[in-house]
């Protein structure tokens, strides 16, 4: 088996079409297609049927792929591995986080990074906070930025960097707005302006307030925390948002407000592997975070 082979399996189960393959790797198509023959009588298996114009995995096809993928990932982690344990100031922190940490927590810590390491390069990657421990745990990252914290995962290694807690963005001409703070059970039947539903930061509130004794009375959602302060703003309902969002400056028309009574914290921390090592450079970016937000608490 060679690394060719694999590298034009691999190429062919992504493209589903031996000619776009051969276009994306600028091949003739007649040396993939006798590679992949070559592979299939080695490993004495059909790798792919052919459904109309298309090439399709057979089973046996997609448990060599999902093995093979890992080995690609682990062949790569090696050659920046080696390049990084030359020159770890000029290597490359790659990082997956959610919505909620975009536009603040991350560039603030990244700026200051680069300060100190200014060759260094960042490849970032926004998912929702499931697929950011999913990225982690398959290799697809060997870090992750999140919040909250996962505590009772074993496939990640959580560690927390500091702990912030939801406030209310409240409209200024709202009855609330001159409260300097917000007891949760004041919020029952207010109209929320919320994240949309499966997202984790939603939940933490939703749970918050059954706790409480009631169910949130949702009347806006959406997938960014721009559009909750927009509508906050708008005097459209109360937004409920990570503190951490609210680092800058609090919209026009708003008030910012604690709630108490009970509070609702959020850990914001740092997922990495359980069965790999960061690389060089990700030790260096790691270290620096935590160091950087112990002395900013």
């Amino acid at each position: 088996m060679e690394f060719r082979q694999i590298l034009y399996f691999m190429e062919v189960a992504k493209l589903e079409h031996m000619t776009e393959a051969a276009e994306s790797l600028l091949v003739a198509q007649s040396a993939i297609s006798r590679q992949i023959a070559n592979l299939e009588e080695e490993l004495g298996v059909k790798l792919f049927v052919r459904q109309g114009r298309r090439l399709r995995l057979t089973p046996t096809g997609r448990m060599f792929y999902a093995r093979m993928s890992k080995a690609m990932r682990l062949i790569e982690q090696a050659k920046r591995e080696i390049a990084e344990e030359l020159e770890p100031e000029k290597g490359t922190v790659r990082i997956a986080f959610p919505i909620s940490l975009a536009a603040y927590m991350l560039p603030m810590a990244i700026s200051a990074f680069r300060k100190q390491y200014p060759d260094t390069k960042f490849q970032l990657k926004q998912s929702s906070y499931r697929t950011v421990i999913e990225e982690v745990m398959n290799g697809d990252f060997n870090m992750g930025l999140v919040g909250p914290v996962p505590t009772e995962d074993t496939r990640v290694n959580g560690s927390i960097l500091f702990t912030e807690n939801i406030v209310a963005l409240v409209p200024i001409t709202h009855p609330l707005a001159g409260r300097s703070a917000i007891r949760l059970h004041q919020l029952e039947g207010e109209p929320l302006i919320l994240l949309s539903k499966g997202l984790v930061f939603r939940d933490m509130i939703v749970s918050a307030c059954v706790k409480e004794g009631f169910e949130p009375t949702v009347a806006f959602e959406g997938d960014d925390v721009d559009a909750l302060k927009g509508l906050a703003s708008a005097g459209l309902g109360i937004s409920l948002i990570p503190e951490v969002t609210m680092l800058d400056n609090v919209p026009r028309s708003t008030v910012k407000i604690p709630i108490v009574d009970p509070s609702i914290p959020r850990t914001i921390g740092v997922v990495t592997p359980v069965d790999r090592e960061l690389l060089p450079t990700e030790t260096l970016f790691y270290n620096f975070i935590h160091s950087f937000y112990k002395a900013g608490s």
